[in-house]
């Protein structure tokens, strides 16, 4: 079971895993208390994501970072859970020590950035593309439901994952969905060996490199362009690394980790001291190099995500990303009566209100965090 503890010290592989606080029942006695005394809550663990999403109006906050530590994990199975309020940073390193890490490759916007707040933001950084978003290892959940009580969803592998998968639509829920206390997530091997490669050239040319890139056996795992610079790292094993770069044909980029660091933790020098709006635009792969848009993006993901500035109105930008069949996100920043989210069909609407109402009945998580009245 995805919530089996385990309070003894378990050992693997020569390191030890403790777990640490499991507070579950107190949070379950604030959610109780919250329903009888008709308080919304705003759930946070680090609070590294206050920013993102709609405001909402909370008379309480349900913190959830004391509930830490690491329930179980085997490194043979490529298998971890632990608990919501673990740091990334800490879970990064435990996962490093076994040559393991996240698929997704999480944003930690701060050193309490926690893997609740991520799951619960849906966020995913450079490899996304390559090897799926936070949604697609997700393998089983436990949660406090808007009734209060403790609930269990999917587990520890993915034959497990069947039918109406509860666990991961609590990614990218924003905790306006439930209180998530324990995760499990799929793992991937670290790669043996990584470059960076460095391409001098226009917009439009980095896209058609993109998309000509795209149906190879290259082995790209991130993929970045900024201010007539792209950049596309190579994950694999080193000898095959060493042919795919000869093809390629770019300049090597030192720390390059580094680089990365700071493109998926946003803290690229695109991510600071700008005053505009940060609009995130999500687009199908293969799409064209858009021109109606702000000269100054850092794009991402093969040309899938555009990152921009803009001061534009939220019709236009998000009339952009439609035409070219995306969406739009509001993603730092503010602007009078935009919601953050990019509007959803009436009948998707009217499905997300149904699953609001039965989770969460009595309105006590996050409400209008996603979408404004509910």
């Amino acid at each position: 079971m995805c919530t089996t503890v385990n309070f003894l010290t378990l050992i693997f592989q020569g390191f030890e895993v403790i777990n640490e606080n499991d507070n579950s029942h107190q949070l379950k006695a604030d959610v109780e208390s919250a329903i009888n005394n008709q308080h919304v809550l705003r759930i946070h663990g680090g609070d590294s994501k206050a920013f993102y999403g709609n405001e909402i109006a909370s008379s309480k906050t349900l913190d959830v970072s004391t509930h830490t530590g690491i329930v179980d994990y085997e490194p043979t199975e490529l298998v971890i859970t632990v608990r919501a309020g673990t740091k990334i940073k800490e879970l990064e390193e435990l996962l490093a020590e076994n040559a393991q890490q996240l698929p997704f490759e999480p944003p930690a916007h701060s050193d309490n950035s926690t893997i609740g707040g991520v799951v619960a933001a849906g966020l995913s950084g450079p490899r996304r593309p390559f090897k799926g978003s936070v949604r697609d290892h997700i393998l089983g959940v436990s949660m406090i439901n808007g009734h209060g009580k403790i609930v269990e969803f999917g587990g520890q592998v993915m034959k497990n994952v069947a039918g109406y998968d509860v666990s991961r639509l609590m990614v990218g829920s924003l905790g306006s969905l439930g209180v998530l206390l324990n995760i499990s997530i799929k793992l991937i091997p670290a790669p043996a060996s990584e470059v960076t490669l460095t391409i001098e050239t226009s917009r439009e040319k980095a896209i058609n490199l993109f998309n000509q890139w795209r149906p190879t056996p290259l082995p790209i795992s991130a993929t970045c362009f900024y201010e007539d610079c792209l950049y596309v790292r190579l994950s694999g094993g080193h000898q095959s690394i060493s042919a795919f770069t000869e093809q390629i044909a770019g300049k090597v980029l030192e720390n390059a980790n580094g680089f990365w660091t700071a493109v998926k933790n946003q803290t690229h020098e695109f991510f600071l001291g700008n005053t505009k709006p940060l609009w995130r635009l999500s687009f199908p792969p293969a799409t064209p190099a858009l021109r109606r848009l702000e000269k100054n993006m850092l794009i991402e993901w093969g040309g899938a995500q555009y990152w921009l500035y803009s001061n534009a109105p939220s019709n236009i930008i998000r009339g952009v990303a439609e035409k070219n069949k995306g969406h739009a996100t509001l993603y730092r920043g503010d602007q009078p009566g935009v919601n953050h989210f990019h509007p959803l069909a009436p009948e998707l609407i009217n499905l997300q209100k149904r699953l609001k109402n039965t989770l969460d009945p009595h309105g006590v998580f996050a409400s209008g965090r996603l979408y404004k009245g509910f």
